[in-house]
């Protein structure tokens, strides 16, 4: 008796599950088509136009840059390297990656109906200013022991 019970319970929690995950299924495909898109028209060579050689400005344009052109993180990684190949920063390139992968302009609107406003607005701003911090640590870092 008590064994059914458990299975009544796993399964309407089964069909809670499905019913939300369906609920969502349009918004997570839409956020797959835009990063999918941004992949597409977002080129190393467009990124290196935006780029001046100021330290702060280019961590700063290559947080944006990633932020906005998120995907793969190894997708980023082969950018990256481009981006170095074009003569850009390694503290914008850093910026990049970093962001690419821990920001999220295209999926915002998927991760507040799934985390909340609040949730959303704190972990991205967070991320923003610490993926700053930690770009110019990393170059540091990479400098001290060249």
């Amino acid at each position: 008796m008590k064994q059914q019970k458990q299975k009544a319970t796993f399964l309407q929690i089964l069909k809670r599950s499905a019913v939300g995950f369906a609920s969502m299924l349009p918004m997570i495909l839409g956020v797959v088509g835009l990063v999918g898109l941004f992949q597409t028209l977002i080129t190393p060579e467009l990124l290196s136009s935006f780029f001046t050689g100021n330290v702060l400005y280019d961590t700063l344009v290559g947080t944006v840059a990633g932020g906005i052109a998120a995907g793969q993180a190894m997708v980023s990684y082969i950018i990256g390297g481009e981006l170095l190949k074009e003569g850009i920063s390694m503290y914008a390139v850093s910026a990049f990656v970093l962001s690419w992968v821990t920001l999220g302009v295209v999926q915002l609107p998927l991760e507040v109906e799934v985390l909340g406003m609040r949730f959303t607005v704190l972990r991205n701003v967070l991320a923003f200013v610490f993926t700053i911090l930690i770009a110019l640590a990393t170059v540091a870092t990479v400098e001290l022991f060249s």
